[in-house]
């Protein structure tokens, strides 16, 4: 990794146009750069904004040799009075986790103090200062955020990252997400990377380069060959290189000018990058052996440490003063780093070696590289100098994966493991590190490469409990890539196999596939394995401890699916109280959290759905996982909406897109659309139930299909459309292989065919819901029970069973369920004719639903009022300002009363974009504090 700040020198090295080390950009000397004026013009606009407070992200992409290393190089020498670090890929480095992104930090690391100590901590472990648990991805993220923000408090800062295709990936990941979350720190992040469609830096800002324009590439030319040259040839010179500035200076090397004048030593039309590659290569053949065998060891050492090269170079018999040797044809610089002039150049000596030479050079490096401050690099030359297999080489190399992984580094352990399996002569143990390499890939994301890897350990000798957990490890597979198609009979054959092998593995396995059947519900048939099943075959299985958690609730689940709602209340309460002790670890939490909750909004116990939809937030909070953290969001918005708190479901909301755009996941936005349909939002609602029924279907979730037509039969309902509502509550309802949502549609269903007529639909859809009721006893539950109870008697014996409704739903938190019971009570007065009742019911539900901003059941009370002769107090708001959506979000986070490191943390964005966001808020708000956010009209959108 090329590394370098203009404050921090670290090498006398410079490219063409490069400052050197130690000398402000300004003050540095610069090549003439032909042509790029508008790249030049785009490159201005960036610095005049961070000398504005602003920042930017960019990325720069073309083809070899077209250019970006020049361009970087202008930047830099025009970034006056600012701080620059730079640094450039290597691809021998590429599997090191980590190792691009401590070459850019390192220089910053006397920030370190001034992040938060979740932030502080995943760096330091990252970068082996400490010994810890491996930090997510997104936590390192928002750390070298907040320490690039923290240094560029100081004086803007330009971050130059040449050759970004060859950052390992851990490094490339992390600073990508810097470069998209970046607003207004003084911070410039600048890519320069060969393939446009890089998919690490999607959705930043690009700058693709093209060849030169015609005119520059004749001036570029004309100033690389010295005399005429016959315009035609100049001409065909520029067409077949496309303008490429390194073409045009490479490719005439080696040629004389009598060729090049007449045209007859023109190249030919091979790949352009292969043709540079062969110009390097033409210099390589003048120079003399030792000066081929130095350049070979330099350009497999990724570090550019001239001291180690030289030692690995004597180990070879090189033993010459370096500065004694011929020069290096302008292929190299040699100071205090050795540096490439061009990748190109590096890949040509690496090309124009033999294997076995590849070979003696990396073992020459391995063996002057120190064994215990650099094992892991030494461990990786050992697997380049490797001739077969190798059983010291794999054991270290499977060490170098454990160290990996304590950093953090799951990508670079996943590579050292799958190198080891590679090099590894005995079966057995091939294949146990081929199964511990798919396990690391699939916890990077890779479920692709993880199968690759679980082909290679089936072909080794495989005892019974390895094969079952390929078993598991192809379904978890199968789950991250599509939840609802294959991962269900994947789930239960594993499962099944490692019953006699290990209990434990075996019931965590059946509680995994009873949830990946969940998942897919009524679109299980696509798998041919449904929850039913599943549980069966739990059931059969005795159960290990009575306090494991995991037991508890694969329990609760089993029995709900082979025996019924009734049998399984108790062991549902069961797993609920587990689930709600103290002594839930992190792990349990994240894995499980998500079923317990479930089962708890199942069975109507508003007070435990809350309790355990808040800890799973929290603990993916914590732990910086955002996948579990969309999903745990997800439930806690449904949780916030069914007891009133519209505001708080707002703000969750949007921190469930800010975490699914950061993480560019394909997470299907339930919150949103049941936030949308309780608010009578019925365009949006309408666009996100199309997309969420279309991404559920896509992806096999059949509980998506019901968590939409739940939504959008309260959306109908709550605007008095009920044959709507029927229909969508009708679908929700007929899956029984969910929880809650088929519940919510029942109730929806009720109300709807009672308002049609429909008292045959009503009669069925009561007898399922009381049978369900009956067996919760939560308050909830019977308060929903007497409410339905009531509209299918529109006779006298009605009004007691209102009465009950809103008696028990006031002892609970579900407050909509209360403004609803309150609703039809009042319109069932009007109906009767008792208009002063009737006003009274009406206007408390109107008010309580213009409070939470359910806005189409506030009209629908407004409508029954208004037919009583009596109209509703309109609850008006005044905006002084239009907020844009980042600033409504920090708006609304500090007016609840979070910290700026508290909402930079929440939102993804540095303390001091916080801050700024917060100042325009205030200026459109017309306020001056924190304390007049509560007044301010900042909650309806």
């Amino acid at each position: 990794m090329a590394s370098e700040s203009t404050t921090r020198p670290l090498s006398d090295v410079r490219a063409v146009g490069q400052p050197a080390p130690g000398r402000r950009p300004s003050e540095a000397g610069s090549t003439r750069l032909f042509g790029r004026q508008a790249e030049r013009r785009r490159l201005k606009r960036l610095l005049d904004a961070i000398r504005r407070g602003e920042s930017a992200a960019l990325v720069v992409s073309g083809d070899a040799g077209i250019g970006k290393s020049a361009l970087l190089d202008h930047l830099v020498a025009q970034a006056g009075e600012c701080r620059v670090l730079r640094v450039a890929g290597i691809q021998a480095e590429a599997e090191l986790a980590y190792a691009g992104l401590h070459h850019l930090c390192a220089p910053l690391l006397d920030h370190l103090d001034q992040l938060p100590q979740p932030q502080r901590e995943a760096l330091a472990t990252a970068f082996g200062l400490r010994v810890g648990v491996p930090p997510d991805r997104f936590l390192m993220g928002l750390a070298v955020l907040g320490l690039l923000a923290a240094a560029a408090a100081e004086e803007p800062l330009i971050c130059v990252v040449d050759d970004a295709q060859w950052l390992d990936r851990t490094s490339a990941e992390t600073l990508a997400f810097v470069g998209r979350r970046l607003a207004a720190e003084s911070i410039a992040l600048v890519f320069a990377l060969r393939d446009p469609e890089d998919a690490s830096f999607a959705g930043m800002p690009q700058l693709t380069l093209g060849g030169l324009l015609p005119a520059d590439a004749h001036d570029l030319l004309t100033a690389t060959i010295p005399g005429p040259l016959d315009e035609l040839v100049r001409d065909r010179i520029v067409v077949e290189t496309r303008g490429n500035p390194l073409a045009l200076l490479e490719l005439p090397n080696g040629l004389t000018y009598a060729q090049l004048a007449g045209g007859f030593g023109l190249p030919d039309d091979r790949n352009l990058s292969t043709r540079i590659e062969d110009s390097f290569q033409r210099r390589m053949d003048s120079l003399p052996l030792d000066v081929r065998q130095l350049l070979l060891v330099a350009a497999l050492e990724p570090t550019g440490d001239p001291v180690l090269i030289y030692r690995a170079a004597s180990e070879l018999g090189i033993t010459v003063d370096v500065h004694q040797l011929p020069g290096f044809a302008g292929l190299l610089d040699w100071g205090r780093q050795v540096a490439f002039r061009h990748p190109l150049a590096r890949s040509a000596v690496q090309r124009g070696a033999a294997v076995s030479e590849r070979r003696e050079a990396h073992r020459a490096l391995a063996r002057v590289t120190d064994p215990v401050r650099d094992a892991d690099r030494r461990a990786w030359h050992l697997a380049h100098a490797a001739e077969g297999p190798d059983e010291v080489v794999a054991a270290e190399l499977e060490r170098s994966a454990a160290r990996a992984r304590a950093r953090g580094g799951l990508a670079a352990a996943a590579a050292f493991l799958e190198r080891a399996a590679q090099l590894t002569p005995d079966r057995t143990q091939r294949a146990r590190r081929a199964v511990a390499a798919a396990e690391a890939e699939l916890q990077t994301g890779m479920p692709g490469a993880a199968l690759a890897m679980l082909s290679i350990a089936e072909a080794g000798a495989l005892d019974d409990l390895q094969r079952a957990r390929i078993d598991l490890l192809r379904a978890e597979a199968a789950f991250a890539t599509n939840r609802g198609h294959e991962a269900p009979p994947l789930l239960l054959s594993a499962a099944r196999r490692l019953e006699p092998l290990d209990s434990k593995l075996a019931r965590d396995t059946y509680l995994d596939a009873l949830n990946a059947t969940m998942f897919a519900g009524r679109l299980a048939d696509r798998t041919g394995v449904g929850s039913l099943e599943v549980a069966r075959a739990a059931r059969s299985m005795p159960r290990r401890h009575s306090t494991d958690k995991g037991d508890v609730l694969l329990d609760a689940l089993a029995t709900l699916f082979t025996d019924g709602y009734e049998a399984a209340a108790a062991p549902a309460k069961e797993a609920i109280r587990a689930f709600r002790s103290a002594d839930l670890s992190a792990e349990e939490g994240l894995r499980w959290l998500w079923l317990a909750e479930a089962i708890a909004a199942d069975i109507w116990d508003d007070e435990s759905w809350d309790v355990l939809t808040g800890r799973h937030v929290e603990l993916a909070r914590e732990a910086g996982a955002l996948g579990q953290l969309v999903l745990a969001l997800n439930s806690r918005i449904v949780l916030e909406l069914f007891t009133g708190h519209f505001r708080s479901a707002m703000a969750l909301t949007e921190e469930a897109g800010v975490v699914a755009e950061t993480i560019m996941g394909n997470l299907v936005p339930y919150g949103a659309l049941w936030l949308a349909a309780w608010r009578g939002r019925e365009r949006e609602a309408l666009h996100l139930f199309t997309s969420v029924t279309a991404e559920a279907t896509e992806r096999g979730e059949g509980i998506g299909l019901t968590v939409a037509q739940a939504a959008a039969a309260v959306l109908a309902n709550g605007s008095g459309r009920y044959d709507r509502a029927l229909v969508e509550g009708q679908r929700a309802a007929e899956c029984t292989a969910e929880l809650a949502a088929p519940n919510w549609g029942l109730t929806e269903l009720i109300e709807s065919a009672a308002r049609r007529g429909r008292q045959d639909l009503a009669v069925d859809a009561f007898a399922r819901l009381s049978e369900m009721t009956s067996a919760s006893g939560t308050e909830w539950a019977l308060g929903l029970e007497a409410r339905c109870r009531a509209l299918l008697d529109d006779g006298d014996e009605a009004e007691p069973h209102y009465r009950e409704a809103i008696t028990r739903l006031r002892r609970t938190g579900v407050r909509t369920e209360l403004a609803r019971s309150t609703l039809v009570y009042g319109e069932w007065l009007r109906r009767r004719g008792r208009r002063l009742d009737a006003r009274e019911q009406l206007h408390t539900a109107h008010e309580m639903f213009s409070v939470m901003c359910a806005d189409a059941f506030a009209e629908r009370a407004r409508r029954e009022l208004a037919a009583t002769g009596e109209k509703a107090r309109k609850r008006t708001v005044t905006a002084t300002g239009r907020l844009t959506s980042r600033e409504t979000q920090v708006a609304r986070l500090a007016r609840d009363g979070l910290s700026n490191p508290e909402i930079a943390t929440r939102l993804f964005l540095s303390p001091r974009t916080v801050e700024y966001h917060l100042r325009n808020a205030f200026a459109k708000l017309g306020i001056t504090s924190r304390h007049e956010l509560s007044r301010a009209p900042i909650d309806i959108t």
